[in-house]
């Protein structure tokens, strides 16, 4: 396994363990642990895409990281 595949399945494990726990409701799906696990997972997995140039997924994971940032910015406002 190479730099790129390890920075890619944290990424990308970090965003599954997230719906995981967040499926059998022991997150919250509005919960700050599940904004910054999927903000670091994405970004992870964005990083990974950017390294091995594959562009569809830089797109994806750039989109969820950012959307999931605008989440955890939004519950930081209600608190």
């Amino acid at each position: 396994m190479n730099y790129n595949d390890i920075v890619g399945t944290i990424g990308v494990g970090l965003i599954l363990i997230a719906y995981f726990l967040n499926t059998f409701s022991l997150i919250k799906k509005d919960g700050n642990l599940f904004f910054l696990m999927n903000i670091f997972g994405a970004g992870l997995a964005c990083y990974a895409s950017i390294l091995i140039n594959y562009i569809p997924f830089i797109i994806l994971e750039g989109v969820w990281c950012f959307v999931s940032c605008l989440g955890l910015l939004k519950n930081i406002k209600k608190q």
